[in-house]
């Protein structure tokens, strides 16, 4: 594995940064005060001092740093690893580091980043409204829980069947430093493996069975279909995925299938499939239904000994049962006043 993968989380514990300003504050008022002294009785050490915080008092400055609760701030210097700080605050770092954030390094590059003006409406409490850009990336790394929702795709099913799928993702870093170094973007990486693994899933499994001796497995058990299951199958997508993307310090929570269909090229024929094994298996129920009936009938003729009749009149019976009692209309009975001999 290359050597980036390899690095370990190390938590800062960096000098709070309210202190750190008063101090900072406090000493540009003694350097003003003491480059004035030093004028005023010919000091010119404190004079170089002087001189020496003006230069120095900038930088520092630049080494506080404010974080957001459920928010990290990872942290390089020199090129190396520094720390991670993954608690709310406000803190004072050393000011050559630099933060750290896929998302922000992109914007950054993109042109998108913040005039002069916004930022320091942004660091000064100006206007919202004043800012050009909305949903900015931030230099932190989010903690939060976030959905991933990639829309839908077309795959084919394990029987060939082109099926529109659709899911979204519950997710969140649990590793910053992880999600920092061993990806180059974090958000597009889970947004890549998401679609690959809905893919790979969903080839697996037909999208429903029908009463032709399919959706059964070697043992005669009902075999898991995307629409009759789901559930477990978004299971199995979530497992897949967290397995690929833990390296990359993200953990999936869950998984849940949006959407579901056949694809327009085929959905009319397998509706039209769907229908008639729906009317074959209604037909069947209607079919048992009658003869437990006829049978019903004949034995309560015979037991009450009501009428006795002869094979051939019980063929003729059981027809004309079966016809009034499967048939779609209603039957017009034809009434016998003579002898059915």
């Amino acid at each position: 594995m290359n050597e980036i993968n390899h690095i370990e989380q190390k938590i800062l514990n960096p000098p709070n940064g309210v202190a750190m300003l008063v101090l900072f504050i406090l000493l540009s008022i003694f350097s003003v005060l003491g480059f004035i002294a030093g004028l005023v009785f010919g000091s010119f050490i404190l004079v170089a001092v002087c001189v020496l915080l003006w230069i120095v008092l900038p930088f520092c400055f630049g080494g506080l740093r404010s974080v957001r609760p459920n928010e990290a701030l990872v942290l390089t210097l020199f090129g190396k690893y520094h720390g991670t700080i993954n608690k709310p605050g406000y803190f004072f770092v050393n000011p050559f580091s630099r933060y750290n954030n896929p998302a922000y390094d992109a914007q950054m590059a993109s042109g998108t980043s913040e005039s002069s003006e916004d930022l320091k409406s942004a660091l000064f409490g100006g206007k919202s409204g004043t800012r050009t850009t909305k949903n900015r990336a931030k230099k932190t790394i989010s903690l939060k829980r976030s959905t991933l929702d990639n829309g839908t795709q077309k795959v084919n099913d394990a029987l060939g069947n082109p099926v529109i799928i659709g899911a979204i993702v519950l997710w969140h870093v649990e590793d910053p430093t992880k999600a920092v170094f061993n990806v180059e973007n974090y958000t597009e990486f889970l947004s890549i493996q998401t679609d690959t693994t809905i893919r790979n899933t969903a080839r697996l499994y037909p999208y429903d069975v029908f009463d032709d001796g399919m959706g059964e497995d070697g043992d005669g058990k009902a075999e898991q279909t995307l629409r009759g299951s789901a559930q477990e199958i978004a299971v199995k997508m979530r497992d897949e995925l967290a397995e690929k993307v833990a390296f990359a310090g993200l953990v999936i929570e869950e998984v849940r299938i949006t959407h579901l269909s056949y694809s327009e090229e085929i959905a009319a024929a397998m509706l039209q499939r769907q229908q008639a094994s729906a009317i074959i298996a209604a037909r069947a129920k209607i079919v048992d239904g009658a003869v437990s009936m006829v049978k019903m009938a004949i034995d309560k003729l015979n037991e009450d000994d009501i009428v006795n009749l002869d094979e051939e009149r019980k063929a003729q019976m059981v027809s004309n049962l079966l016809v009034v009692l499967c048939g779609n209309k209603d039957a017009q009975p034809v009434v016998n006043s003579g002898s059915i001999y």
